[in-house]
C-alpha cells in the first residue's frame, strides 16, 4: 500500500506549459522527478548485482570443470591456482555485465508491471520513454565502465594469465599433457599419454605423431619417459626409455624404417608454443592482450602490408599477361629462327611457367595470410566496443520486454535474458565466421549483433506504447 502511495505521489501530474517554468510546481515536480527515477534505478540494483554474481560464478564453475583438472594434484600452490582462476575471469566479467543488465532491466520492469505500478505512472501522464531513461543513463555508465575496462584491465589480466601459465608450464612441463588423450601443446606434434604420475613427473604408455616433415612421417612410442626444460629454457627435452621409431616415406610409400632405442632423447623447440621467459618484456602479446589503440596500430600496418603485396602481385600479373600477349604478334624471319631453335627445349619453358606459377601462388598465399591476421586484430578491436555498446542495447530491449511479459521474478528475467544473450552471441559468432572467409567486414561482423538487438528493442518500445497494435497502455 505504501509502495502504491508513493508511486501515486510521485507521478502527479504538474503544471505544463509556460506556466510550468513560472509555477511553484517547477521545483515539486524537478523532486518527484529526481525521487521516481531514484525509485526506478534502486530497484535495479539488487537484481543487477544477484544476475551479475550468478553469472560470473556460472562461468567460473564452467571453467574449473574444464581446467581444474589439469592444475589440481600437480604440486601447486592453491595461491598460484586462485591467481590464475581470478585472472581468467576479467574476461568473464565482460559477458556477464552486458547480461546483467539485460536480466535487471527485464526483471525490474516485470515486477514493475505486475504490481500496477507501470499502469499508475503511466496514468499520471508519465510515457513509458520517460520512465527508461534514468535506465538507459545508468546503462550509458555502465557502458563506458566496461569499454574502459575491456581496453585497460582486460588486455592486462589476459596477458598476465599468459605469462602465470608459462610459468606454471616450465615449473610443471607435463601441465601441457592430458591422459588419454592427443595434447598439441608443441607446433607439429600430437603426443599421446597413457599415464602421469603427479608426483615424479614419470609419463608412461607415450605415442608421438610428428608432422612436421612433409616428406616423410614418424611415430614414436616407449614404455616411459620425462619431460623437462632445458636451463635456458629455450628447448624442451623428453627423455624416452625403451620404445621404437616409426618412419614411412610419404612421397613414394615405398620405403618403411623401424628403430628400436632403450633411451631415446626428443628435442623441441620452444619457439612457437610459447614456453619463452616470462619476464613480461619479451613474450609477445596476442589479439586478446591488447587494447584498442594497440589493435589500430597492428591492424592499420597490416593494411599497408596488404596494399604492398596486392601492388607486387598484380604488377608480376600484369608483366607476365603482356608478355604473353606480345608473344602472339607478327614475328620477322630472325625472330621466327630464334623460335624454333627454343621450340625443342619444353621442359625448360615448363619450368619456367611453373616458377612463375608458384611464385605467384606464394604471393597470393603470403596476401591470404595477411587479410587473416588482420581480420583477427580487427575483429577483436570492434569486439571491446561492441560488448560495452550492448549494455545499452540490452536496456533498449529489456525494458519494453519486462513491461510486455507483465511478469516479474529472478525465473523469468534469467530466463528471457538467457534466450537473448544467446541470440545475440551466436551473431556474433557468425560475424566472425563471415568475416574469416571475407564476406563480411569486421566492423560489420561484431555490430550486427547489437543492430539486430536494436531493432527488437524498438519494435518491442513501439508495441508498449501502442505504436504498433495491441500495446499495454
Amino acid at each position: 500500500m505504501k509502495q502504491g502511495l508513493f508511486v501515486v505521489l510521485s507521478v502527479m501530474k504538474p503544471v505544463t506549459g509556460v506556466k510550468f517554468f513560472f509555477s511553484f510546481n517547477f521545483v515539486p515536480y524537478f523532486i518527484r522527478m529526481k525521487i521516481l527515477d531514484r525509485y526506478i534505478l534502486k530497484a535495479h540494483v539488487a537484481p543487477f548485482v544477484v544476475a551479475f554474481l550468478t553469472i560470473v560464478f556460472v562461468l567460473i564453475l564452467q571453467f574449473l570443470t574444464v581446467f581444474l583438472n589439469r592444475f589440481l594434484g600437480k604440486g601447486l600452490e592453491l595461491l598460484t591456482i586462485a591467481e590464475l582462476i581470478l585472472l581468467q575471469s576479467a574476461w568473464m566479467v565482460g559477458l556477464a555485465v552486458p547480461m546483467a543488465v539485460l536480466a535487471a532491466t527485464l526483471i525490474t520492469f516485470g515486477n514493475l508491471t505486475n504490481r500496477s505500478e507501470i499502469v499508475v505512472m503511466r496514468a499520471g501522464g508519465l510515457s513509458i520513454y520517460r520512465l527508461i531513461a534514468p535506465v538507459l543513463a545508468a546503462a550509458m555508465l555502465v557502458s563506458i565502465g566496461v569499454e574502459r575496462f575491456n581496453n585497460v584491465v582486460l588486455p592486462e589480466a589476459n596477458f598476465q594469465a599468459k605469462l602465470l601459465l608459462r610459468d606454471i608450464s616450465r615449473a610443471k612441463p607435463s601441465v601441457g599433457l592430458k591422459e588419454n588423450a592427443f595434447s598439441r601443446f608443441i607446433d607439429g606434434y600430437s603426443i599421446l599419454v597413457r599415464q602421469i604420475d603427479d608426483k615424479t613427473g614419470e609419463l608412461r604408455g607415450i605415442t608421438i605423431y610428428e608432422g612436421t616433415k612433409d616428406d616423410y612421417t614418424s611415430v614414436i612410442t616407449a614404455e616411459s619417459g620425462m619431460i623437462e626444460f632445458t636451463e635456458d629454457y629455450h628447448y624442451l627435452i623428453m627423455t624416452l626409455h625403451n620404445g621404437e621409431i616409426h618412419e614411412m616415406d610419404t612421397s613414394t610409400r615405398e620405403e618403411y624404417r623401424l628403430m628400436s632405442f632403450s633411451r631415446h632423447r626428443f628435442v623441441f623447440s620452444s619457439t612457437g608454443y610459447g614456453f619463452e621467459r616470462s619476464d613480461g618484456q619479451q613474450l609477445r602479446r596476442g589479439d586478446r592482450e591488447l587494447s584498442a589503440v594497440q589493435l589500430k596500430e597492428i591492424g592499420d600496418r597490416f593494411l599497408v602490408k596488404i596494399d604492398s603485396t596486392r601492388q607486387v602481385a598484380v604488377a608480376e600479373l600484369q608483366a607476365q599477361m603482356e608478355h604473353i600477349a606480345g608473344s602472339g604478334r607478327p614475328l620477322a624471319a630472325g625472330e621466327a629462327a630464334s623460335l624454333l631453335r627454343r621450340v625443342p627445349d619444353r621442359t625448360a619453358a615448363l619450368e619456367y611457367v611453373d616458377l612463375q606459377l608458384e611464385q605467384l601462388d606464394g604471393y597470393l598465399d603470403r596476401l591470404e595470410g595477411e587479410r587473416k591476421v588482420y581480420v583477427n586484430y580487427m575483429l577483436e578491436y570492434h569486439r571491446k566496443y561492441a560488448l560495452s555498446f550492448a549494455c545499452i542495447v540490452f536496456a533498449l530491449v529489456g525494458a519494453p520486454l519486462g513491461v510486455l511479459a507483465r511478469r516479474g521474478g529472478f525465473g523469468i528475467g534469467a530466463g528471457l535474458s538467457l534466450a537473448f544473450f544467446v541470440m545475440y552471441w551466436s551473431f556474433l559468432m557468425l560475424g566472425e565466421q563471415l568475416a574469416g572467409r571475407s564476406l563480411v567486414d569486421p566492423a560489420i561482423a561484431m555490430w550486427m549483433g547489437n543492430i539486430v538487438m536494436m531493432a527488437i528493442g524498438i519494435v518491442a518500445m513501439l508495441r508498449v506504447t501502442g505504436t504498433v497494435g495491441g500495446g499495454h497502455r
